[in-house]
C-alpha cells in the first residue's frame, strides 16, 4: 500500500472522527437525504471522496479502484452514510463509454451531483438522491434519463435504497464487470464495518465485569474473538487481493468472504453485549442491521459461492 494511500485513509479518519460521531450518524440517517451534507462536501473539498476513479483530463484526481475501496472502508468502519458508494459506481459506469461525458463526471468528482448504478431497480443504493442513474441491462450499460424513484422501508437506516423506474433510457457501452467492481467496493466497506464492530466487541468485554472478572479475562470469550480476529483478517485479505487485481472471481470470493465475517462478528457482537445490543439506544444493534442488509445487497453470499462452485465443478 502507498503513503499516498496510508495518508488518504488517516484524512478521511481524522473527518470521520470528528464529523461522524454515534450521533451524528444517527443524525443523518434520520435526515431528509439521509446522509451529512457537511461531511458530504467535506469529503469532496478536502479528500476529493468523490474525484478518486475519475482520470484527471475528466475532472478527477486519477486515482485507482483502491483508493476509492480505502475511503470507503474507512466510511463504513463508523457506518456513515454518504452517497459514495453509488457515485463511485455511477462514474465507473460512465467511464466505460468510448466518449465520456465530462460534464456529468466533472459534477460527479465534485460532489455536486450524485449518482447511482440500478443493478436491480427494486433496491438501488441512494436512489431517491440520485441526479445520475446508470442502469444494467444484460451486458450494456444504459443511463436513464427520466425515471421514478420510491423510498423503501429497509432494515437497515443507515443505508438508504429506493425502487427506481425508468422512463427513458440510452445507451453508454459495454458492461466492463460493473458488478464485479460493486462487489468489491462493498466488501471494502464490509470489511471496515467488521473490525470495527469486532474493536467495540473486544473493549466491552474489558470493561464489563460478572462474577468480580472483566468477562474477557474468561477463557472461552479469548477464544471466540480470537476467532473472529481471524475471520476478519483472513476476509481482508482476500478482499485487499481482489482490490488489486479485479476479476469476476476475486470478487465473488471478496464478496463471500467479507459478507461472511462480518455476519459472524456482528452475530457473537450481540451475543457478547448481551441484552444491551438489541436496544435502539446501542450502536452494535445498528452493525448488527448493516451486516444482514450488506449480505443481500448486490447478490446474497450464496449467489456468489455459486458462481465459485461454477470454475469448480
Amino acid at each position: 500500500m502507498s503513503d499516498e494511500r496510508d495518508m488518504l485513509r488517516d484524512t478521511v479518519s481524522a473527518l470521520v472522527e470528528k464529523h461522524a460521531s454515534p450521533a451524528a450518524v444517527r443524525s443523518a440517517m434520520e435526515s431528509e437525504r439521509g446522509y451529512d451534507e457537511t461531511l458530504w462536501t467535506l469529503l469532496c473539498e478536502q479528500v476529493g471522496a468523490a474525484a478518486l476513479v475519475v482520470p484527471e483530463e475528466l475532472g478527477g484526481a486519477g486515482g485507482e479502484l483502491g483508493d476509492a475501496a480505502a475511503v470507503i472502508e474507512e466510511l463504513g468502519r463508523n457506518l456513515v452514510p454518504t452517497p459514495l458508494l453509488g457515485t463511485t459506481l455511477a462514474e465507473l459506469a460512465l467511464l466505460a463509454a468510448d466518449e465520456p461525458d465530462a460534464e456529468t463526471l466533472g459534477a460527479l468528482a465534485e460532489g455536486a451531483s450524485i449518482g447511482t448504478v440500478a443493478f436491480d431497480p427494486d433496491h438501488v443504493l441512494n436512489g431517491d438522491v440520485a441526479d445520475v442513474v446508470l442502469g444494467v441491462d444484460g451486458d450494456r450499460i444504459t443511463r436513464w434519463t427520466a425515471f421514478e424513484a420510491h423510498s423503501l422501508f429497509t432494515m437497515d437506516p443507515t443505508r438508504r435504497l429506493a425502487r427506481l423506474e425508468a422512463s427513458e433510457t440510452t445507451d453508454v457501452a459495454a458492461d466492463p464487470g460493473l458488478a464485479d467492481l460493486a462487489a468489491i467496493l462493498l466488501a471494502a466497506e464490509q470489511i471496515g464495518a467488521a473490525d470495527r464492530c469486532l474493536n467495540l466487541t473486544v473493549a466491552y468485554t474489558k470493561d464489563r465485569v460478572q462474577f468480580g472478572r472483566a468477562i474477557g479475562s474468561f477463557q472461552a470469550l479469548k477464544h471466540r474473538m480470537a476467532d473472529l480476529y481471524v475471520l476478519v483478517q483472513s476476509a481482508r485479505a482476500v478482499v485487499d487481493e481482489a482490490v488489486a487485481a479485479p476479476t469476476a472471481t476475486s470478487a465473488a470470493l471478496a464478496r463471500f468472504s467479507a459478507s461472511e465475517a462480518f455476519s459472524a462478528v456482528a452475530a457473537e457482537a450481540i451475543q457478547m453485549h448481551g441484552g444491551i445490543a438489541i436496544t435502539w439506544e446501542h450502536d452494535v444493534q445498528l452493525y448488527f442491521k448493516r451486516a444482514h442488509g450488506s449480505a443481500q445487497l448486490l447478490g446474497p453470499p450464496r449467489d456468489h459461492l455459486r458462481r465459485l462452485e461454477a470454475e469448480v465443478f
